[in-house]
């Protein structure tokens, strides 16, 4: 009986809390929340991801910047929240985190979510028809050309 009373108290104290609002509550909300970063362990400045750009790109350089813990599965997790912003945060909030087992289904939800940036990549005809602009200088054509160039799959053959 006392057990069913501090399970209701509770209950009532969560809603009343949260105005109603479920979820709200530090053990709904975290990511592995017994997970404890080792002690004297600063986590690093991540560059930040905002839903632009090549996903996996950001994946390697998260993983990189993660020196000395980078295999500790549960702590890339716990720290991947850090290195997003904007649309990337925002999509990442919105997500259930129990539904993520460990970190290969957290990193492919993110992969399948933001793949739509790396999907475009320009074709040979695409870089045939690039043309200078009368404002550019042809330095900055050639770098733009090459930089399109490079995205090209497969790759062009020189």
């Amino acid at each position: 009986m006392v057990e069913e009373l501090k399970k209701l108290t509770g209950r009532v104290q969560n809603v009343k809390g949260g105005k109603g609002v479920e979820g709200l509550n530090y053990d709904d909300l975290c990511i592995l929340r017994d997970e404890e970063l080792p002690e004297g362990y600063k986590p690093p400045k991540f560059e930040m991801f905002d839903g632009n750009g090549d996903p996996k790109v950001h994946l390697r350089k998260y993983c990189d910047k993660l020196v000395g813990v980078g295999r500790d599965k549960r702590i890339r997790m716990k720290l991947f929240m850090r290195s997003l912003t904007g649309d990337a945060l925002s999509w990442y909030i919105s997500q259930n985190p129990k539904k993520w087992a460990n970190w290969v289904s957290m990193a492919s939800d993110f992969m399948d979510r933001f793949r739509f940036n790396t999907e475009n990549t320009p074709d040979v005809f695409y870089i045939q028809n690039l043309k200078k602009k009368p404002t550019k200088t042809f330095r900055k054509y050639a770098t733009r050309w090459r930089s399109e160039a490079a995205k090209v799959r497969p790759a062009l053959e020189e």
